[in-house]
């Protein structure tokens, strides 16, 4: 990996070290990124492009624009913000090229009904936005090690898997990876409200998901 030519880049920290590393050429650090991030950044990319082997470009295509920018980055979002949205403008300009140029509702299936009831998850103006009120009550009595096990992930992972493509990075990024709605927003290039309704919704499949699936058993 070639030093790129040194140049005063604003940033926090640890966003600042990172970059300083990179600046400097430091194949560790860029070698770490990529091994961070490129699933991610490989689902996002798919969301646009007709293949996995064009997203795989675009990814490719990302990263070096990821490296060639670094140096004017100014820190006006966080580091992966800034990175998954370019991952994002490439993809969308590879998708245009190849006429798949995706509407937003394609991507989320904004068309079918809320599984669960909007009074579970908490409103605007309680502490935790879109979070849930409470625990369902039949979940009290089960172990936590079948709550924590490994079926009980695997099953999380199968109901994101099957979620619209949009709906279930939403909920990864936020929920998984502990991003902001500021953050997602950036990445994803999404309103808050657009953002909002694809984590409400995500959200509401995997509870209603978990319910049925912990509720058979229940009397293990």
């Amino acid at each position: 990996m070639r030093a790129m030519p040194e140049q005063q880049v604003v940033a926090s920290s640890p966003d600042a070290a990172v970059i300083a590393r990179l600046l400097q050429g430091d194949e560790t650090t860029f070698i770490m990124l990529v091994d961070q991030h490129q699933p991610a950044m490989l689902r996002l990319a798919q969301m646009y492009v007709s293949s996995r082997a064009v997203a795989e470009e675009a990814v490719q295509e990302a990263w070096i624009g990821i490296l060639k920018g670094l140096p004017s980055f100014e820190a006006r979002s966080s580091l992966r913000t800034w990175m998954y949205k370019i991952v994002t403008n490439v993809a969308k300009t590879r998708g245009v090229r190849e006429g798949r140029s995706l509407p937003f509702s394609s991507l989320s299936r904004d068309d079918d009904a809320d599984p669960i009831d909007p009074s579970w998850f908490q409103g605007p103006d309680d502490p935790f936005p879109g979070g849930w009120r409470t625990f369902p009550d039949d979940w009290r009595g089960i172990p936590e090690d079948r709550l924590l096990g490994r079926e009980t992930l695997d099953h999380i992972s199968r109901a994101l898997d099957a979620m619209p493509a949009m709906q279930a990075e939403v909920v990864r990024l936020r929920d998984v990876l502990g991003w902001s709605s500021d953050e997602v927003c950036n990445a994803l290039d999404l309103t808050e409200t657009n953002q909002r309704v694809l984590l409400h919704r995500g959200r509401s499949r995997i509870r209603r998901d978990l319910d049925t699936y912990l509720s058979e058993g229940r009397d293990r």
